[in-house]
């Protein structure tokens, strides 16, 4: 097969990036012949399907970066598709499985023609979702510029007490971002976040890494706020609900953020007050919830653990750590009196910041974004589309300088 060449995108050092579940076949349901089936029964289908996908991603306009989410690594014959299909259009391919054997990962195809791969480590959450991430090191060829690059598909909110564990997914990977930084004495570069992050801009997850300086590049691109939800999906999920999910998301180096160990205290207090919310509590009676039997006027520690534990915080195994726990009422107890009073509770949303300090002046703009099918740009999901039960997501970054 003869090597098909990117397509330069007009503006010098500019590159694109894409991200795309593309629905393992163990996973796509089927009737076949009057019978329920997965379509990994029958190779024809799944086949053809990623035939169809591979062309999709290897048009004229190819892009510099692919991130896949729900790659079928459990299969020799589909693996070696995409190996040879991206390897002969001049991609390097970095596969990562699922933990116990789930079958499905990630699959991140950096291009030879813009990327030259520093590095690249594998992040492993063992978590009973079986979740990973991967993180590239990467330099722009023919420039000093540097950028990471991370791939990662979150758990399915299946219920609200998987929520706790999906933020804390988001956790991990960007303490193993700041782990990377130290362990490697680098100056702050501009993050790329790709993948399916199973959460809409409603979530606990959006307003989690926004706290943190990132922004979604296609709402960036089309000048939507964080309250235009509704007007693009990206998914049609197994209960035929639509939603925007896939996100890429970018960070630059001048980017004030938040302390991270904050931002995550923070963004657990905001699940807290919507479960509170959820019970229909007033701010008044969320504070003599906390309380609890106290005979004083403010919330103790052992009546803060209690009321997690109603609220199914802690207390299993996928619940907040005794180390987490201390965090977070430290944090609340912000005079560090062993007692939060009625200030100090609505407060609970302390704004510690970090000014990310770099010798670096470049960083990237996004200068376009769109969606296939175009559909899914308008909050529609086409019925006669088959390739997955997620669009594709493609974004377009050029160079700026920073102020």
């Amino acid at each position: 097969m003869a090597k098909r060449r990117v397509s330069r995108i007009s503006e010098p050092n500019s590159f694109s990036c894409t991200t795309f579940n593309i629905l393992a076949p163990i996973y796509k349901r089927l009737i076949h012949e009057d019978h329920a089936c997965r379509e990994s029964d029958i190779r024809a289908y799944w086949f053809h399907r990623n035939q169809r996908i591979l062309d999709l991603l290897l048009r004229e306009e190819t892009s510099s970066i692919i991130c896949l989410q729900e790659y079928w690594v459990g299969n020799e014959e589909l693996v070696n598709m995409y190996d040879t299909r991206l390897g002969d259009a001049g991609y390097i391919n970095f596969k990562l499985a699922r933990t116990n054997n789930r079958g499905d990962g990630l699959l991140t195809a950096v291009h030879k023609d813009y990327f030259r791969v520093l590095d690249h480590r594998n992040f492993l959450f063992n978590d009973f979702g079986d979740r990973v991430a991967q993180l590239l090191h990467v330099q722009v060829i023919g420039l000093s510029q540097q950028i990471l690059i991370v791939n990662t598909h979150l758990l399915f909110p299946h219920d609200s007490s998987m929520c706790l564990e999906r933020l804390r997914q988001v956790y991990k990977i960007l303490q193993s971002l700041e782990a990377y930084h130290k362990d490697n004495n680098l100056t702050p570069l501009p993050i790329i976040l790709c993948g399916d992050w199973n959460g809409s801009k409603r979530g606990h997850i959006y307003k989690f890494l926004r706290s943190q300086g990132f922004v979604s590049s296609y709402d960036t691109a089309h000048h939507y706020t964080d309250a235009d939800a509704h007007k693009w999906v990206s998914h049609r999920n197994h209960r035929g609900n639509i939603c925007g999910v896939d996100f890429i998301w970018l960070l630059n180096p001048n980017k004030c953020r938040k302390v991270l160990k904050t931002s995550w205290s923070d963004a657990v207090f905001g699940l807290f007050k919507y479960h509170v919310r959820r019970a229909s509590l007033t701010e008044e009676d969320a504070f003599a919830f906390l309380k609890a039997d106290s005979d004083g006027d403010g919330i103790t520690y052992s009546g803060f653990c209690e009321a997690l534990r109603q609220l199914n915080f802690i207390g299993h195994p996928n619940g907040l750590s005794k180390e987490e726990t201390k965090d977070l009422w430290d944090q609340a107890d912000i005079d560090g009196n062993g007692i939060v009073d009625y200030t100090e509770f609505q407060i609970w949303n302390p704004t510690r910041w970090d000014q990310a300090v770099t010798e670096e002046d470049i960083g990237y703009r996004v200068k376009h974004a769109v969606l296939y099918p175009r559909e899914a740009e308008k909050g529609l999901w086409p019925d006669d589309y088959s390739l997955s039960d997620h669009a594709r997501l493609t974004v377009v970054f050029s160079p700026t300088r920073l102020p």
